[in-house]
């Protein structure tokens, strides 16, 4: 194939669209996801499947403690180790000499090389934790060279503020590594117990607050999630799981940025809010618009490619192709005419599917999106990752 008839026949890639079949790309070397805009626009898409409300937020506990029974990869002489371990016996009731200020004699321990001081951390779930619950918790060495083999001593667990040094919960537990080669990190599977309850309000006042996802927000998006709630609470419909009314004509909801819809309580919610917040939650979203992104994971080589992205009409060379959106071709490729007002912009997808089957390889096909992105012929938000 002569490097004409090699550009002709990716003008004619392009017009056939998916009808070429699996992009070896596809196929072999990494996956290009396109979203369809009528996966995005479900009939039973909620507001709760994009939005999270404030206060409904993960929280973490942490700990210092002391992992035990190690084979000799323990923090050896550490000054904090030492000092630590010993406290630990003298409150278990364990004979440890004190100098004659009172200080205890930690030289006696200075050759203990199976203890290791640990960080002990648990997240606590956005919908909160009860007392008495167990959670799992994961334990990181600070100097050891491993945990193999190592049981957690009792350790309590603050947080989630420094400032108020109140025990949430208390951990222990025998090491298992996940992975060998990370032999200083472990998890302990319901290694937590919560000593007491956690709470996440979502209620400030007689207001929530949604939160959209990072991915999903927008201005567009914050105001049209503020016109479905105010659509379906200030007419004379019913609502709610009690089948009462709201104030006909207040307009409960309100965008305040990008990512933020307040949303007032009704009166006669104050006392079930939890009824209020699942009747706007499952409010459906049956015309949200995709976000015009591409994703590029760079180190797995997956490009996920939004359907509606579009590129200005452009031509890229790249080694023996000449690739050229606006040379008049007979292959009728969608936008190779820069003068017609009518016809649609080329969708990026396209171009990537055409470069796919004539195998150009993951790492240029990527190069030539930022290119596209970084000369502004690229519509779209482009993040890399």
């Amino acid at each position: 194939m002569d490097f004409k008839r090699q550009t002709i026949h990716l003008f004619a890639l392009l017009a056939v669209g998916s009808s070429i079949g699996p992009s070896p790309i596809q196929a072999v070397q990494s996956p290009v996801v396109a979203q369809s805009p009528a996966e995005a626009r479900r009939a039973d898409l909620k507001i709760g499947d994009i939005c999270r409300l404030k206060g409904q937020e993960e929280n973490t506990l942490t700990g210092l403690g002391l992992v035990v029974g190690l084979k000799g990869t323990g923090d050896g002489e550490s000054g904090p180790t030492t000092r630590s371990l010993a406290r630990l016996m003298q409150n278990l009731g364990g004979q440890i000499g004190v100098d004659p200020k009172g200080s205890l004699l930690t030289k006696e321990l200075k050759d203990a090389k199976n203890v290791a001081t640990v960080l002990v951390t648990v997240n606590i779930p956005s919908r909160g934790a009860q007392q008495g619950d167990r959670l799992d918790c994961t334990v990181s060495a600070i100097s050891a060279k491993s945990l193999e083999g190592g049981t957690l001593v009792l350790t309590p667990l603050l947080g989630p503020r420094v400032d108020r040094p109140t025990v949430y919960g208390l951990a222990q537990g025998q090491i298992v590594l996940p992975d060998p080669k990370m032999p200083t990190s472990s998890k302990i599977a319901g290694g937590c117990k919560m000593e007491a309850t956690v709470l996440n309000e979502f209620t400030q006042g007689d207001l929530m607050t949604l939160v959209l996802e990072q991915s999903q927000s927008s201005f567009g998006t914050a105001v049209y999630i503020e016109d479905i709630i105010n659509e379906r609470y200030t007419t004379p419909s019913l609502g709610g799981g009690n089948k009462k009314p709201t104030n006909i004509g207040e307009r409960i909801a309100k965008a305040k940025d990008q990512m933020h819809i307040e949303v007032k309580i009704p009166a006669h919610y104050k006392d079930n809010p939890v009824t209020w917040a699942a009747s706007i939650l499952e409010l459906p979203l049956d015309n949200l618009k995709t976000q015009k992104r591409v994703v590029i994971q760079e180190r797995s080589g997956v490009i996920v490619i939004g359907d509606d992205v579009t590129i200005a009409p452009v031509a890229i060379a790249h080694k023996n192709l000449s690739i050229s959106s606006k040379v008049n071709n007979p292959s009728g490729f969608v936008g190779i005419d820069p003068g017609s007002k009518t016809q649609p912009r080329p969708k990026l997808k396209d171009l990537v599917d055409s470069l796919n089957t004539l195998a150009v390889p993951n790492e240029d096909v990527i190069a030539i999106i930022k290119a596209l992105k970084h000369q502004g012929n690229l519509f779209g938000e482009l993040v890399i990752e």
